[in-house]
């Protein structure tokens, strides 16, 4: 092996031993939770009905399979999420562009989306039931009021930080505001509007518990509540599981995404 070929197998090299002891490192703590978990439940240390035993769980999700609704109830919510959020990014991000990179636009949009941006989500479920009724379109509702105000004011400081050495740059070679803007100023925000995604998209898994509590016959966030006012502690914490399972795997979607898109940037 030739000494350029080692210098450029060296920087994949490294960030595979990375990648190795991140997923090493997150296994050993999910290993170390579910040890204590058993530690607590099987020692009766809970009450079983406000903390059941691993075992339990597991009887519940073979329940749940062979009845039929747990995939169903996944489906439902998943879709639901994602209808939300992508309703959030086509409106934040372009508006958190416009007021990262026109101050006039920020002077009359930042104050009413600050003022949004501090109001519960919760607190518009009985609006949304209201003006919406307890259909799809209202809980798909709650997931953008909680998402999109946030989504905003994040593309917003993004597109504020774009060097100003770039901007100048384009200016001086002669760049019409919207080839700046097309050029620089997006490919340099790109990578800061996809980190706040991804954070908001976490987000919005919490709102869709919320929108499910109200007027729901299918979904996660049904299953936990459901199975809270029954006591079918097994049901409801496979339901908190499961929301954090499917975090996790479009968490990682979007990291994978990152790495191929954004390959040049040190992470």
């Amino acid at each position: 092996m030739t000494t350029l070929s080692m210098f450029r197998c060296h920087p994949l090299q490294r960030t595979m031993k990375i990648l190795k002891k991140y997923h090493l490192a997150g296994f050993i703590t999910f290993l170390v939770l579910l040890v204590l978990w058993s530690i607590i439940s099987y020692g009766g240390m809970v009450n079983r009905q406000f903390l059941p035993t691993p075992s339990e769980v597991v009887t519940s999700f073979i329940g749940l399979i062979t009845s039929g609704s747990y995939f169903a109830d996944i489906a439902i919510s998943v879709q639901r999420v994602l209808i939300g959020f992508v309703i959030s990014v086509v409106v934040a991000v372009p508006v958190g562009m416009l007021m990262g990179t026109v101050p006039t636009a920020r002077i009359f949009i930042e104050p009413f989306v600050s003022f949004m941006r501090y109001l519960p989500a919760a607190a518009f479920v009985p609006v949304f039931i209201l003006f919406l009724g307890i259909g799809e379109s209202a809980k798909i509702a709650v997931i953008i009021i909680g998402c999109i105000f946030y989504l905003t004011v994040m593309v917003m400081d993004v597109a504020k930080q774009v060097d100003l050495a770039l901007i100048e740059v384009s200016q001086t070679m002669g760049a019409s505001s919207w080839q700046m803007f097309r050029k620089v100023i997006f490919p340099a925000s790109f990578p800061g509007i996809v980190d706040a995604m991804r954070t908001t998209f976490g987000a919005a898994w919490t709102y869709l518990v919320v929108a499910e509590i109200t007027g729901a016959s299918q979904g996660l966030g049904f299953l936990i509540m459901r199975s809270a006012r029954f006591l079918r502690a097994g049901d409801m914490y496979l339901g908190i599981v499961t929301i954090g399972v499917l975090g996790l795997l479009f968490d990682g979607l979007f990291g994978l995404f990152q790495r191929i898109k954004f390959s040049y940037l040190r992470r």
